[in-house]
């Protein structure tokens, strides 16, 4: 099973690295992996002027899933957009049809401190956002930046969605809440956008064909607003691309630290990326600070659903769980005035818990 790596840039490099000194453990114990590394983002940029080099892609096209790390960095801002490292993901994304955007968020028992919401409102979190990836005012058309009439400047972008792109998403959510709580949020601004309120309608419709699932809807304002007032009541949470992007962000810090949180993005045949929801954090690029978890989780999410290795992929959900109930903490996630460990070290506490 080939695996293609795409560190990035700023922190993705060292995280990635940490990541797959795990996998290979799980490869000494028999597991069939090969990976394959190339430059992406900034990366991509620097070696051929591209953010998606021609031979990334095409070692990606070769590959059973993309383990992606981070991209981004202050010094590629003045670049034109096409060349920005953030275009080589959103092409990626477009590329594969990745619309499935899975991004879990679940509080430890041993991080509920770490949220800055009181431990009793997120012990026990277990939720599921579920982001569509593809489609919305990211990549709707017309948009740009123009002069009127009147000789104003203005911008504008397209909010819009097909009935099949919202059909497969709506699909994705009540199969995986079926797996889980079988409840279904579906987040909208129906009350005053016309691309949402046809997105309820249609997750409506599609809702027929899941009797045993409970559907509900919610505006997105309120969905903010309760995420942070009672997130136990959620189980699954279905949402357009632009509403889960920030959604999902905020869901994260009910965890305590966006550097636990993993995500996959998958097409109709479980191809998918796999990523941490953080960023590329250059501020502590290559000082052995960062949490390598959401990308090791991530890595676990890869096993699970575009390489059908459920059994490799509960090691290392175990193996996680283990280090946190030993103690194990980045700075991210540690107590004020507790012992932290480094990125390698983290990864080292994985290794140890898996051998």
């Amino acid at each position: 099973m080939k695996i293609a790596v795409l560190p990035g840039d700023g922190i993705g490099p060292e995280i990635t690295a940490q990541t797959l000194r795990v996998l290979d453990v799980l490869v000494r114990d028999g597991l069939k992996l090969e990976f394959e590394s190339a430059p992406v983002g900034g990366a991509g940029y620097d070696a051929s002027g591209d953010p998606l080099p021609a031979a990334t892609l095409a070692l990606c096209e070769k590959a059973d899933a993309i383990l992606f790390g981070s991209v981004g960095g202050p010094q590629y801002d003045a670049l034109p957009r096409p060349q920005r490292p953030e275009q080589g993901l959103l092409r990626l994304r477009k590329h594969f049809d990745l619309f499935a955007n899975l991004r879990p968020a679940v509080v430890y028992p041993e991080l509920a401190h770490a949220s800055t919401l009181r431990p009793d409102v997120v012990a026990g979190l277990d939720l599921l956002i579920l982001r569509e990836l593809t489609g919305d005012i990211y990549f709707g058309q017309p948009r740009g930046v123009r002069t009127t009439e009147s000789g104003e400047r203005e911008g504008f972008d397209t909010m819009r969605y097909t009935e099949s792109e919202i059909r497969r998403i709506a699909h994705s959510a009540f199969q995986a809440a079926r797996k889980r709580q079988r409840r279904v949020c579906s987040v909208d601004k129906a009350n005053v956008l016309e691309t949402t309120q046809f997105w309820r309608d249609v997750v409506t419709d599609v809702h027929d064909e899941y009797a045993d699932v409970e559907l509900s809807h919610m505006y997105v304002d309120n969905a903010a607003m309760q995420l942070v007032r009672n997130p136990k009541q959620f189980d699954v949470i279905v949402t357009g691309n632009m509403f889960g992007d920030i959604l999902s962000d905020e869901a994260s810090m009910l965890t305590g630290s966006i550097g636990m949180l993993p995500s996959a993005s998958l097409n109709a045949n479980n191809f998918g990326m796999y990523e941490p929801i953080h960023g590329s954090a250059p501020d502590i690029a290559g000082r052995n600070l960062a949490n390598p978890l959401a990308t090791i989780l991530s890595a676990a999410m890869l096993l699970r659903y575009s390489l059908d290795q459920d059994e490799a992929a509960r090691r290392l959900e175990t193996a996680v769980r283990k280090v946190l109930a030993q103690g194990y903490r980045t700075a991210d996630i540690a107590e004020a005035g507790r012992q932290t460990v480094g990125t390698r070290e983290m990864a080292d506490a994985v290794i140890a818990a898996l051998l």
